[in-house]
């Protein structure tokens, strides 16, 4: 079904494996990242790049395959974050389109997973690791805080943020199969993994239900999780996706929450995470892997943008569905 479908934006030499949305002067756009080892930037309004692929120092581009970006603003600016294939952590300036200062760290290996968040009231980046680490950095003062926290034993693929108990936390996801959550402030892992998956842990958002924190988590056997995270238990039945799930990203349509989950068969699928009920019928159109997922406004409407290893990136309409009224009783 692409009766939803508003825009495919091409570009990319490669499959898109890193996916944000920001606003820039105004304008929503999208920042991808790629296999072709570069980052864009797309205008969401009218659906064209934005400059040319973004070029850090030394005049390369991104030294590597971008696995992974985020988006925050710092100082006032927007900016994105970005890494993957090599052991470089790049910020970039979104108005400008230039490096923001030298690359972070370069000692510390391949950044699988970024997520972004308030920490003291200064702007930080959560980066997942090929060595398992999880670390926290300050993206106004361009350094790593505090020792990395250690736990996962395999490469860390997923993060998001989110407050539990009015304390700023962070939700990963581990190829060893299992999520954990972090005080970002006492820097410690809080009680044992979230245990259920059976495979590769390879998306993580998270969403407020009710007033209370949740975490979603996708593996690669097809399955979503639904966390409780103030409870640290389950806190729906898993929803049975279609095969892996390389994306998972939520957003209030109205008042209604949904959870979209992109996966290996090109589709992307829009659910109830609370009812674990399937929301209309699947976004069709991408050739490949789904691994990059985000929501935004566009012209008042909220809309999906999309990306996937067939190289495009796809902006989608999420209007109409919004939660039926509910009272009548037949």
């Amino acid at each position: 079904m692409t009766s939803r479908l508003r825009s495919t934006l091409t570009g990319h030499e490669l499959g898109v494996w890193a996916l944000a949305t920001a606003v820039v002067d105004g304008r929503p756009v999208a920042v991808t990242g790629s296999h072709d080892e570069t980052v864009r930037i797309w205008d969401l309004i009218d659906g064209r790049p934005v400059g040319g692929p973004l070029v850090g120092h030394n005049g390369l581009i991104c030294d590597g395959e971008v696995w992974s970006l985020a988006t925050a603003v710092v100082d006032g600016r927007p900016v994105a974050i970005s890494g993957g294939g090599s052991n470089l952590i790049q910020m970039w300036d979104l108005a400008t389109g230039r490096h923001v200062g030298e690359p972070l760290d370069q000692s510390i290996g391949r950044m699988c997973a970024v997520a972004t968040t308030v920490l003291d009231r200064r702007p930080v980046a959560v980066t997942g690791h090929a060595d398992g680490a999880v670390r926290v950095w300050d993206l106004a003062g361009r350094e790593q805080i505090g020792e990395p926290l250690t736990g996962h034993t395999d490469w860390v693929e997923a993060v998001a943020t989110a407050v539990v108990d009015g304390r700023p936390v962070a939700v990963t996801g581990s190829n060893d199969r299992t999520v954990r959550v972090w005080d970002l402030a006492g820097r410690e892992q809080i009680g044992e993994p979230l245990a259920g998956h059976t495979n590769e842990v390879r998306a993580v958002a998270t969403a407020v239900v009710g007033g209370r924190p949740f975490a979603l988590t996708g593996d690669f056997d097809g399955t979503v999780r639904v966390w409780d995270l103030a409870a640290r238990r389950p806190a729906a039945e898993p929803l049975e996706a279609h095969s892996e799930v390389g994306a998972v990203s939520t957003a209030v349509v109205g008042s209604r929450l949904i959870a979209l989950v992109g996966s290996g068969d090109g589709t992307v699928r829009i659910w109830d995470p609370v009812t674990g009920q399937p929301i209309g019928e699947p976004l069709e159109g991408h050739k490949g892997m789904v691994w990059g997922a985000a929501t935004t406004l566009l012209d008042g409407r909220p809309v999906a943008v999309t990306g996937s290893n067939d190289k495009t990136v796809r902006v989608w309409d999420l209007t109409g569905l919004e939660a039926p009224a509910r009272g009548h009783t037949g």
